[in-house]
């Protein structure tokens, strides 16, 4: 059987309906079998001036023609979060910032308005303990102290447990405002039940406690943060055993069992302040985010506050 007793191939057809002058192959395609561009780079070009270049682009390849350090074509720009920057709500575990000059502004934009809640807080304990007409007035009203301590709670519960009014300016210092204010007026009206003797003593030893717990803690390598879970337990014992004392002393009143609880309290709330403040720091097991400003300062704002409650209650009764 010859070759002519088969169809033709795809590339004689194409001769056949499309004859070129001269016959046989065109100039330009290589005869059957040979492949002319065997061993030859690829796509190479006559003087291109990109032969030898990879043929896909590269990380940071500027475009062509284009100076260095332009972006890659159409590769979206990937945001860099530093290391120990993380949000587990307001927490990370990383041990802090890496970067020192973000964790210093942190930590100077926190006790700047934990100074400022300070500051409206003494003032409003000086009208009630030494206007006497204002704190006469408010012992005959109890009303207004559970008003304010309503307006404290629901305050104290939004900024702690809903992290987005926690953290939209301006809601968060409006709110951080107001429950500055009624637990100011809460810490006054307690206040105006005792004399101005045991409201000195009680301040004057609260910063005392306060300014040897933040050194402390700046200072030592020991790191509460490790034990998380003792303080969750220890604020439960405190909050359950306040109600306690709380429902007994309404009966009748128990002055061993009032000190007992006050002695426990001001314990309680000083490894509070610690702890509060070694999350504050940010170069322990645990830490606070930069962006919980708002959280930071309001803790450690309540622990100064119980401290100086629980300190008045125990030298008040001394005083008896």
């Amino acid at each position: 059987m010859s070759r002519s007793d088969f169809p033709p191939s795809y590339d004689d057809s194409r001769l056949l309906s499309n004859p070129q002058p001269g016959g046989g192959y065109p100039a330009s395609v290589p005869p059957y079998g040979f492949n002319a561009y065997a061993g030859q780079p690829p796509y190479p070009q006559p003087n291109d001036p990109y032969a030898g270049q990879p043929p896909y682009p590269q990380p940071n390849d500027p475009y062509r023609g284009q100076p260095a350090g332009y972006p890659p074509p159409n590769i979206p720009a990937i945001p860099i979060i530093p290391p120990g920057v993380g949000d587990n709500e307001g927490f990370t575990t990383t041990g802090g910032f890496d970067d020192i000059s973000v964790r210093h502004t942190f930590i100077r934009k926190v006790y700047l308005i934990l100074a400022s809640q300070l500051i409206v807080t003494a003032a409003i304990v000086a009208i009630f303990t030494f206007v006497e007409p204002v704190g006469t007035f408010v012992r005959k009203n109890p009303a207004i102290y559970w008003v304010s301590y309503a307006v404290y709670f629901v305050t104290h519960i939004v900024l702690v447990c809903c992290q987005g009014p926690r953290r939209r300016f301006p809601w968060n210092l409006i709110l951080l405002s107001i429950f500055t204010l009624a637990l100011s007026f809460m810490t006054g009206n307690i206040a105006s039940y005792y004399s101005t003797r045991a409201v000195f003593l009680a301040l004057a030893i609260t910063v005392l406690v306060s300014v040897a717990v933040t050194v402390f803690c700046f200072q030592t390598k020991v790191d509460f943060t490790k034990c998380s879970g003792f303080f969750c337990v220890l604020g439960i014992v405190v909050f359950v055993t306040g109600i306690i004392t709380a429902i007994v002393l309404s009966f009748k009143y128990i002055p061993w069992l009032h000190m007992l609880y006050a002695a426990m309290g001001a314990i309680a709330f000083t490894l509070f302040l610690a702890y509060h403040t070694q999350l504050l720091i940010g170069n322990r097991k645990l830490s606070i985010g930069p962006e919980e400003y708002v959280f930071a300062a309001l803790s450690l704002y309540v622990d100064i506050v119980q401290i100086f409650i629980f300190l008045l209650q125990i030298i008040g009764y001394a005083e008896r």
